[in-house]
This record gives structure tokens, sequence and C-alpha cells, in this order.
């Protein structure tokens, strides 16, 4: 096969389960081993490590045997048809309606009397239950798709109502809300057997499926195609492939370290000699020339008034070189973490044509000046935004990046990088990013994080202290350890919450008596910390970014951090605002131009509102 033909992309991207359906007869051995190991299937994953011990007998056995299997629709969910069962759900008809677990929850006179009152009859209600998916493909969608499967199917098979009980402890009545269920009034109450409260919940058909309407929709119609007699093999949860290739068991490693380019002036004979060896070296995976290109602009940044083009064009350009070859002008840069050769211009040259675009916003002695300064970055995860945009901007000529971590799939959310850079340093992919936007920067990196043993060298370096902090860590000893320390050599100090806009500057080289944190923790200093109580350090964080003004999702969050939340939420768009905001800080307070310190907040939420609509004046002009 072409490698071609091993392209997924022309594969349909929201079908990624396989969906088989049967139907058990009441009466009758048909899928009895199907039957069985469903409900192997479904105990195993209710018991749930033993959430509900209800589940499992005493000789260790996973048990759910219910009389309304049988009578019923099972639909059950792999990736593939070979492959094994990720999840599954039931779906029971009027034929066993006196079986259904709602009409035991309720008493027969009260779930007849519900009916009524919804104006259906018994043999126009579907129940559908034990939603179950295993835990190696949750939070992938399966759930969702399982429960538009079932719903879909009691729409084709002629149901009015859909009812059901759900739990609530993790919000699987909010789920099934999504589906246009709602609960109830007045049953709620504690299951043993589900160790949780549950509530009843009803569907009505005609009035659609919620946010999933579509999909129900969808699915009503495939139900037909879903049907089988024979609902395939049991597969193992292992199954065997063909082995890894050769070549990819024997591949070379990724270079997760080097973050250094090295530059090579070719009118230098050491450099000359170097180049030709590292070309001849076999290292070099690209070599991007386009110096004449450069040169082109560099004479239209330098002469705006004129566009020189063909042979007059070509008169400027040798008049650059002055009789260098092309090829031994300016710098090759070598990047090795990624093997490319790249020629440039010289440095100021380079940085003239690179900024040009700048003016008149920022003129060239105030970039000259801005190239001139230092910045320390901290925290590289949001950080990430605000270094690459300084650096974007020319806001700074020289970096220090201190992160201690690594970039993992779940910061890709917000932080630029590619799935090549998954398990490399934070700091190292920033510098990266940075010497690839200006290979003439000066870099130093703190693959440690900011920590008490290198604070010092952070801060002053070899004679050269850097002349402002952005601060993005999410450590609290370390957010006041730093501007301790700031405070202490009159650095400012910017930061932004990447929530509601926020940014917070302290001017510490204007106000060297300046509270930290505008005075919101008081007094406490970083040699606190360790004394305090756990409670304590999330009231001081929640001090620190001013509680009573975070986003309603923020702050509704704080409570599901390690129930139905990994970590607290952080959007890509607030990020790269907060680079923004970041950058126009240090910009103002490197060239003097008027920036207090203060929390302020660009709120696009608030923003972006009728009040502030620039365009409705104009409308009504043209009217």
């Amino acid at each position: 096969m072409s490698v071609d033909g091993c392209d997924i992309r022309s594969r349909d991207p929201e079908v990624q389960w396989h969906i088989s359906a049967f139907h058990a007869p009441r009466h009758g051995a048909d899928h009895t081993d199907q039957v069985r190991r469903l409900r192997e299937l479904r105990a195993r994953i209710l018991y749930d490590n033993g959430r509900r011990p209800g589940f499992r007998d005493a000789d260790g056995a996973h048990v759910d045997d219910q009389e309304l299997d049988y009578g019923a629709w099972h639909f059950i969910a792999r990736r593939r048809p070979d492959g094994p069962v990720l999840g599954y759900i039931r779906l029971s008809t009027p034929a066993t309606g006196e079986l259904f677990q709602t009409r035991a929850h309720l008493g027969e006179q009260r779930y007849e009397q519900l009916l009524a009152t919804e104006g259906a009859g018994v043999d126009e209600a579907y129940e559908h239950s034990r939603l179950v998916v295993e835990h190696r493909a949750r939070k992938l969608g399966l759930g969702a798709y399982l429960n538009a499967v079932a719903i879909g199917a009691a729409h084709h098979l002629g149901a009015k109502i859909m009812i059901g009980t759900s739990g609530t402890k993790d919000g699987q009545d909010r789920f099934h809300g999504r589906f246009g269920f709602h609960p109830v009034p007045g049953t709620r109450c504690y299951v043993e057997r589900y160790t949780e409260e549950v509530v009843i919940l009803l569907h009505r058909t005609a009035a659609g499926a919620g946010e999933y309407t579509d999909l129900v929709d969808r699915m009503r119609d495939e139900f037909p195609a879903l049907v089988t007699d024979h609902p395939g093999t049991w597969p193992s949860a292992r199954f065997e492939t063909c082995g890894a290739p050769p070549a990819l068991v024997a591949a070379d490693i990724p270079d997760r370290d080097g973050w250094q380019p090295v530059l090579f002036e070719p009118g230098r004979a050491d450099d000359h000699e170097a180049l030709t060896a590292l070309l001849e070296s076999g290292r070099v995976t690209a070599v991007h020339d386009t110096l004449t290109t450069q040169l082109a602009e560099l004479i239209g940044c330098r002469e705006p008034d004129r566009r020189y083009t063909g042979a007059e064009l070509d008169r400027k350009i040798d008049e650059q070189l002055d009789g260098t070859e092309a090829w031994a002008y300016g710098t090759w840069v070598w990047y090795p973490w990624s093997g490319r050769l790249v020629h440039v211009l010289p440095r100021e040259e380079f940085r003239l044509v690179r900024s040009d675009r700048n003016r008149d916003k920022i003129q060239r002695p105030q970039q000259r000046r801005l190239l001139d300064r230092r910045i320390g970055v901290v925290g590289l995860s949001v950080g990430n935004s605000a270094a690459v945009t300084l650096a974007l901007e020319g806001i700074g000529g020289s970096f220090r990046l201190a992160d201690f971590d690594e970039l993992s799939l779940s910061n890709m959310n917000r932080l630029r990088a590619g799935v090549h850079h998954l398990g490399v340093g934070k700091a190292v992919i920033c510098a990266r990013q940075m010497f690839e936007i200006d290979p003439y920067l000066d870099i130093e990196i703190f693959t440690s994080g900011l920590n008490d043993s290198n604070m010092s060298t952070f801060f002053l370096g070899d004679q050269a202290p850097i002349d402002l902090l952005v601060e993005e860590c999410d450590t609290p000893y370390v957010k006041i350890a730093a501007r301790e320390y700031a405070r202490t050599l009159g650095i400012p100090v910017v930061m932004d919450c990447n929530d509601r806009g926020m940014l917070d500057i302290e001017r510490f080289d204007t106000e060297p008596d300046r509270p930290l944190l505008h005075g919101r923790i008081g007094g406490l200093r970083a040699a606190d910390l360790p004394e305090l109580t756990a409670q304590a350090k999330s009231d001081l964080i929640l001090a620190m970014v001013d509680a009573e003004r975070i986003s309603p999702e923020l702050a509704a969050s704080f409570g599901q951090i390690g129930r139905t939340l990994s970590s607290w939420p952080q959007l890509a768009s607030d990020v790269a605002l907060g680079g923004a905001l970041v950058t126009s800080a240090a910009r103002r307070i490197l060239l003097g131009s008027p920036c207090a310190s203060g929390r302020f907040y660009i709120d696009l939420d608030t923003l972006i509102a009728p009040e502030y609509n620039t365009a409705d004046a104009l409308d009504g002009a043209l009217a």
C-alpha cells in the first residue's frame, strides 16, 4: 500500500464508533451468551472499583441479572466491527413495561398517572437504561453517541414518551437534560444499590432532543441499518497486531534538550570551515536561502519612497553586497533541533527589516532602546504567549526563561506548540520559538524553574540584572518570593491571569515600598507559606486573583477540581490576549511611557456589548 493510501483524513470524522443492535426475545434462548456477557460488562463497569458494591456477589463475580434484558433492544459500541466492546445501552419497549425500573421506583398507580398526565398510554412509553462506557473510552463522546442511538431507536419504534432513572452524583441527570429529559418532581431519592440519589427523568419525543436533536434524528433514520441477527463476536480487549515496523523501533530519539542555534559568518575563516564541516556531516536536513529577497526588503526599508525592480534592483543589491558573494553575506543559522540551516541578513540589518512594520507605533530609536533591555519570564505555559509576543514585537533583546515543567498534551489547548514537542521542556520550547523569530537574541533558560537556589542568578545574572519580570507561574511560594526579590531590586513586575483580561502591574522601580500584590495578601511573606494549612493556601490563591472579580466560569470550577475537572479552565484566546496585554505594558514601562501600578480588566465579554458598538452611529447616518 502506498503512503497516500494510509491517509485517514478522508474518513468521516464523525463516525468513530461502530454500533450494532439486536433484540433479545422475551421468550426463547436466542442471544443467551450475548446477554450474559453484557450483564457482566455492565456489572463490572457499574461496580467501579467498589463504588457500587451491590454489583458484585460474595464470590467476586460481577452480577447485574435483570429480567428486563429479555424483550429489550441492546446497543453495543466498538471502535471497529471486530474490536472489543467499549460501551452499551439498553432500550426497553412497552412489551416489558410491567418490568420497567421507573414503574418499580414510582409504584404502578403513580407510574400510570404520570403517563396519563403526559397524554401517553403504557403502550407508548419506552425506557432506556444501563448506559455504561469503559473507562478507557470515556470523555470521547461515546456516552452521548450511545444515548442518541437509543433515543433515536425509540423515536423510530413509535415512542411518545421516554422515561428512565438517572444517577445524580456525577451529573448524569444534567447529561440527560441535554437530550431534552427533565426530572419528574418528587422522585429524587437515595438508592442503596447505586450508593447515590437517583431521579426519574422524562422525555417527550415530539419536543425534540435538546442540543442533540439533529444527531437523534439521524440515529432514528439509521436505526434499521444497525440491527443485526449476529451482533458479533466478543473478542478479548487485547488484539493481535502486525508488530511495529523495524525502522520505527530503530528510529533516533529526537533532540529534547537543544535550544541554542549555531551562527556562522562565512567571512570568518573558522566559521567557513565549521559551516563546511556541518554541511558534509549530514546533520543538515534542509537549507533555506532567501537572502536576495531579504536584501530587496532591506533596500525598500531604507528607501520606502522608491520601488526598485528588475536590473535597477539587482544593481542596488550588488551595491549592498559590495563585492561579497551572496552566499557569504550575513549569517547562516543552524537550528540543531530541526536540522534546518537558514541564511539571514547581518544582525542590525536583520532587525531593521524585521521590525520595520512596527513604525510609527515604535520608532527606530525606541526599537534600539527596547532591544537593549533584559526581561525575565517565569512560568512558560501561559508565559509562553507573553515571551513569544515580546520577541515578535522586539520588546527586549535579552531574556531569562524559567520553567521546570515539560509540555504535556493537555497543555496544548493554550500553548502554541506542535505534537512533536510533547515531552520537551517548556523553557526549551519557548527558547527555540524565540530564536526562530530572531536568532540574534540573547537567551538563558532555567529548566529547574525559579527557586531559592537560582533566584539571585535569575534576577542578577553576571552583572546583568533583568529590567522587568513577567510572572506567570502557578506556585504561590514562587509568586511571592519573586516579588519580594523584585521589590528589593526595584524591578517592575507584570502578570496576566488569562481570565477576564486581567492585567496586573507592580511598579517596584518607582514605588520601592509598594505592598506585594497591591496589599491583597497583607503582610504575608514567602517564608510563611510552608506553615499554612491547605485551606489557608486556597484562601491565599483566591486573594491573589481577587475572587470577587473572577469570571463566573472560573469561580464555579474551583469546587469541581478533582471531581469533574482535572484542573482550572484556561482558553487559548484568553492566553493570547494576556500575551498582548503583558507586551503592551512591558513596552510602556521600558520606554518610560505612562503605565501605573494597578490591576486592570480588558474583559471582552463586557466590551463586546451593544453599548460599545461604534457601528450604530454610522448605520444611522447611512439610513
